[in-house]
């Protein structure tokens, strides 16, 4: 299929860029059918915060994209994928369930999350009828990786931008005909997520007939590979929850969650999209001593996708997205748009952390990986706990945790990756 060129990065990387855009856009815009609900913004933070619980329980199974990126290139490696990914879908949404439901649904929620009651039973109620769109998640992963394999992102991206229509269609109908509140709001995402799905399977069948065959890695194989992966996704989508632990213990807090949950509605779908380097990095891994011409496209991908919170800072946008849109208190509106203009950079911090995530994957170095999701966890908590005990508003929780982060987990894969031994047709990576 040919080396790196820029012209093959960015016909791969854009529908994967898109795609990741489009597919994080659907929550704030449901964002807007939950924000109407009984409880105003508070509706909305008890439906986020379900929904985090469910992405971090989802995030166990984070690392199956890109195992099967690495081994279902044959026939027997491919139904190994589809085992493991069956397995791990029955395993994670039965935790799902039991986190939602008795005494430990109450601990997560008004305990950890210092939910009061009527918010606590939202959000364990979007966790509970959240598990049919976590299966969808976990069954579009094995076209998913089909499409990927064969460099067809741009069919998952039509799959994807018809789910964006479908939600976006939602978000304007469902409000008019007073469908609204958290309920609501889960039904549009789920529908969403099953549409996406279906035309997924229907894209990828082709590709699938394609696949060689050959000798594949066993289950048990992919397994250990993916499960440093795994573990560090998990880490990684633990985050919101450690921000909103500190967040909620500083002053203001309603507000400041508040105004937390709707930036990170603008900055977390294109940080989503800077991440979606490493498969490109798995494609285009580097062919020579010291080849850094991947790293200078990640850095100014990332630039150009800093534009997008960038201009939601300004006046006009910002003041349409963040109050009427989402409906933030005229006192919390200045916040959110400066937010949302310091998030600006932090795009090129995630488009070269997914880089280097992608070459360590495409060297079977899952540990080094994992290294790097444990030091976005562990600076993340530190920066978050000092910066509280400092006395800094919650929103200046949120964001110097948010910067400082990314920056020990790129330095964490470059030291654990170290260089590779020169082994015949294994390019190095003099970085």
């Amino acid at each position: 299929m040919g080396g790196y060129t820029p012209g093959r990065a960015v016909r791969f990387y854009v529908p994967l860029l898109l795609q990741a855009f489009s597919q994080s856009l659907t929550y704030p815009l449901v964002g807007a059918i939950a924000s109407r609900g009984s409880y105003g913004v508070d509706e909305l933070t008890a439906f986020t915060q379900g929904q985090i619980v469910m992405f971090f329980i989802g995030a166990v199974g984070g690392g199956l994209v890109t195992t099967g990126m690495v081994f279902a290139r044959s026939r027997l490696g491919y139904a190994a994928f589809k085992a493991l990914n069956v397995w791990m879908m029955l395993a994670l949404v039965a935790v799902q369930l039991a986190c939602a439901i008795g005494p430990l649904g109450e601990w997560v929620f008004e305990t950890l999350f210092n939910l009061p009651a009527h918010l606590a039973g939202i959000a364990r109620g979007t966790l509970i009828f959240g598990a049919v769109m976590q299966a969808g998640f976990f069954i579009r992963n094995v076209p998913l990786v089909a499409l990927f394999n064969a460099r067809a992102s741009t069919e998952a991206n039509y799959a994807t931008f018809i789910r964006i229509i479908f939600t976006f269609a939602c978000s304007i109908t469902f409000p008019i005909l007073g469908m609204v509140g958290w309920a609501w709001a889960l039904t549009a995402l789920t529908s969403g997520v099953l549409l996406e799905l279906l035309l997924t399977w229907l894209f990828a069948r082709k590709y699938v007939r394609q696949i060689p065959h050959g000798a594949g890695a066993c289950v048990r194989r992919q397994f250990s590979f993916m499960i440093p992966i795994s573990l560090g996704s998990a880490l990684l989508a633990f985050s919101p929850v450690i921000i909103a632990f500190f967040v909620g213990r500083s002053a203001n807090a309603t507000d400041m969650l508040g105004v937390h949950y709707v930036t990170l509605g603008i900055a977390n779908p294109v940080s989503y999209a800077a991440l979606r380097m490493q498969p490109v990095a798995i494609q285009f891994p580097p062919e020579y001593p010291g080849d850094r011409r991947l790293l200078k496209f990640a850095i100014a991908a990332g630039l150009l996708l800093g534009l997008v919170p960038f201009a939601f800072s300004l006046p006009g946008l910002g003041d349409w997205y963040y109050g009427k849109c989402q409906n933030i208190p005229p006192h919390m509106l200045g916040t959110a748009m400066l937010m949302s203009g310091i998030y600006t950079f932090i795009e090129v911090l995630h488009a070269v952390r997914g880089r280097i995530e992608g070459i360590a994957a495409w060297r079977k170095r899952p540990r080094a990986i994992m290294a790097g999701q444990i030091a976005y966890f562990t600076t993340l908590t530190i920066s978050a706990g000092l910066l509280l005990v400092c006395g800094a508003p919650g929103w200046v929780i949120a964001i110097g945790a948010i910067y400082a982060a990314p920056i020990a987990t790129i330095a964490a894969v470059y030291l654990t990756l170290g260089r590779p031994k020169p082994t015949p047709g294994t390019p190095s990576v003099d970085d």
